[in-house]
């Protein structure tokens, strides 16, 4: 039984020892697709986003690095047609916990800016708008190796406050989010 725990104990050392001063290469991409139709009016929905993070592991646990993401959505709804594209740029601090060889799991501090581009047209008026804000949102997550520091990983949720100022009206959009449970994310992550 000593063997066991010296050699698990040794692995779990080494595996953590492997990961410090590594490159942390990672992200998501996501699309979705939403119809509804009834007599009047069809509605369809479509979301289109990519969100890559670059970071280095100075510590066994701690990785800090910047993060990019982009979508872009279109929505029709007879004919109205809007158009959305939303840029966020800024941060991150991970704190990793290695389970085994296999598993660990992780949760990311981000924070930065964003800008939003939206362009409506209604049949007969076409609007623009612009907004600048922040953003900042914790998420947890698992990771899972694949092979050689490549892997998988599984968010839940996450707890996060963002803002937006409109130019044009000016209109201040604040939106603080608590959705653990309610969304799941699967990306993808190398180390170097």
């Amino acid at each position: 039984m000593k063997k066991m725990l010296l050699i698990l104990a040794l692995a779990t050392f080494s595996f953590a020892n492997a990961q410090k001063g590594t490159i942390l290469v990672g992200g998501n991409i996501g699309y979705s697709s939403q119809t509804a139709d009834n007599d009047l009016v069809k509605r369809k929905s479509d979301l289109f986003s990519f969100s890559p993070k670059i970071g280095y592991q100075f510590n066994d646990n701690w990785t800090i690095g910047g993060e990019f993401a982009v979508s872009s959505s279109k929505e029709t709804n007879g004919e109205s047609v809007g158009k959305y594209k939303e840029f966020k740029y800024g941060a991150f601090v991970r704190y990793s916990v290695p389970l085994s060889q296999t598993f660990s799991v992780f949760a990311d501090l981000g924070a930065g800016f964003q800008n939003q581009q939206t362009k409506t047209y209604d049949g007969a008026i076409t609007k623009k708008y612009k907004a600048d804000g922040i953003y900042v949102g914790i998420t947890p997550a698992l990771f899972i190796n694949m092979k050689k520091g490549f892997g998988l990983n599984f968010s839940i949720g996450g707890l996060g406050y963002e803002t937006f100022d409109y130019e044009i009206n000016g209109t201040d959009v604040r939106k603080f989010y608590f959705n653990f449970g309610k969304t799941v994310n699967i990306g993808i992550s190398k180390n170097f």
